[in-house]
């Protein structure tokens, strides 16, 4: 590491390295804090040359490397190598043109997310993907993450809305990969593969019309069920909210404590829908919901964007909001078909109950994409363990009833031994297969998305025996 830091420092200035060990603590976690790990080095290039540059540079000494954003993932994807190079994009944030004819921007990788809606929205364009950590999160990291947020319900993910990447290659080639280009679609493999297929140094995404109309409503329930039968029954009744969002009565206490969203005392559930298009559409749409959220015990409408912002605040926070209430926390991702959410929910209660464990949940309703918060003590003996035991339940559940391990927080380090629970072997190595075709010295962000790295010039198949990297130490199978 120390000859390979020596070559760092002679492509990018000395402020761009870092090695300093209290510095490089400061890098040992993204937004899931329960895995960290000590970079070997750090380093904050300013242009996609100097990228490539690393990149080259830890091919030439064998050494590998992750890519990091703003820190805001919560998958453990950006969790550092102690014997690798961690690539930080924060100083690449330009947005480099705005082609607002043709309905786009390019921007640079650490361009925050809502900086693109900012930077619009007075000529009636916004960037439609919203993570909760909009204000923070940056471009790059929602590419490799393939990020959501409360409005992919209607408007689909970060990958429906990039239009080309620029892209250092693990080997350090500097490429470009385009929706239009011919053959296979390489944008979509690229977008959503968590750094284990290069970097993204500028990124062409997709701008949207700013909706004639939108109305933001809050309905208040007694129960987190009948806020799920109002669920089901908006979605019967043929309409494609932009947003269905959902809190239970602990996550409305910790965002109450975080943020004193004033949501409607005693709720045992709110439900957030929002309604956007064309104005005569949404109000025969928010006719409808009037009538399907009578069972509510209050219903709030936003009259301006003040009182719509009022009532996101709370679920926006949602996230950071438990540490108000719990010392740490574990957040996951399920995700399971609509109809499925009143039992999985209670199932949920029920596993809580028997480990001791408390749960809030937080989800993206709509499309079943659950968000529960596992909440222990650190310092207390065993704590952690408990809240594994419960997450990796939550997960079986969501698989059980037909869904997925992950809907947007992605894989990363912290879901990849479940990964066996929903692809079989076969199904893994052949994922493997085009990890092995963009980087065939497995370099690029080592240890994630796969319980078991594959060496990329075995034979694909049926592995037999112990698998060299678990006999030598340097792997676990799960």
């Amino acid at each position: 590491m120390e000859t390979l830091t020596a070559a760092l420092l002679s492509v990018l200035p000395r402020d761009s390295v870092i090695t300093d060990p209290v510095r490089l603590r400061t890098y040992e976690c993204d937004g899931l804090t329960y895995h960290r790990a000590t970079p070997g080095v750090v380093v904050l290039p300013a242009t996609a040359e100097q990228v490539a540059r690393v990149v080259r540079l830890c091919n030439d000494f064998g050494v590998p490397f992750v890519a990091r954003g703003a820190g805001t993932g919560l998958s453990g994807g950006a969790l550092p190598r102690e014997d690798g190079v961690l690539i930080v994009t924060s100083k690449m944030r330009a947005i480099l043109e705005i082609d607002l004819p043709g309905r786009r921007a390019v921007v640079e990788p650490g361009v925050t997310n809502l900086a693109i809606t900012e930077a619009v929205r007075e000529q009636g364009y916004y960037y439609a993907p919203d993570p909760s950590s909009q204000q923070v999160c940056s471009i790059g990291g929602n590419v490799a993450e393939n990020s959501g947020g409360a409005h992919c319900l209607k408007y689909g993910f970060t990958v429906n809305h990039v239009e080309a990447c620029e892209i250092v290659t693990p080997d350090g080639d500097l490429v470009t990969l385009d929706r239009m280009d011919p053959g296979y679609d390489l944008l979509g493999a690229f977008v959503g593969s968590e750094g284990t297929l290069g970097i993204a140094t500028k990124v062409t995404v997709r701008l949207s019309r700013t909706p004639e109309a939108v109305t933001t409503v809050l309905a208040a329930y007694e129960s987190i069920e009948q806020g799920g039968q109002a669920v089901s029954a908006i979605i019967g009744a043929g309409i494609v909210p932009a947003a269905i969002e959902m809190m239970d009565a602990l996550a409305i206490e910790a965002a109450e404590a975080a943020v004193a969203c004033s949501y409607p005392a005693g709720a045992g559930a709110v439900l957030i829908v929002e309604l956007d298009g064309p104005a005569a559409e949404v109000e025969r749409q928010f006719a409808q919901l009037r009538e399907i959220c009578a069972g509510a015990f209050e219903l709030r409408v936003a009259a301006d964007t003040a009182e719509r912002a009022a009532i996101w605040k709370g679920r926006k926070s949602a996230f950071a909001a438990v540490g108000r209430i719990s010392p740490a926390y574990i957040v996951q991702d399920g995700v399971v078909p609509r109809t499925a959410l009143p039992g999985v929910l209670a199932a949920i209660d029920r596993i809580s109950a028997e480990h001791g464990i408390r749960v809030a949940n937080v989800f993206h309703a709509g499309d079943g994409n659950l968000h529960p918060l596992v909440l222990f003590d650190d310092a207390e003996p065993g704590a952690g363990e408990r809240a594994e035991v419960v997450s990796g339940a939550i997960l079986d559940l969501c698989v059980e009833h037909g869904g997925s391990i992950t809907g947007e927080h992605g894989v990363g380090v912290d879901k990849a031994r479940y990964m066996p629970r929903m692809f079989s072997e076969t199904d893994l190595d052949t994922m493997q297969l085009v990890r092995c075709a963009f980087d065939p010295d497995g370099l690029a962000n080592p240890g994630k998305v796969f319980p078991t790295p594959r060496l990329c010039g075995e034979v694909p198949g049926v592995r037999k025996g112990v698998h060299p990297l678990v006999e030598s130490g340097k792997a676990e199978q799960f």
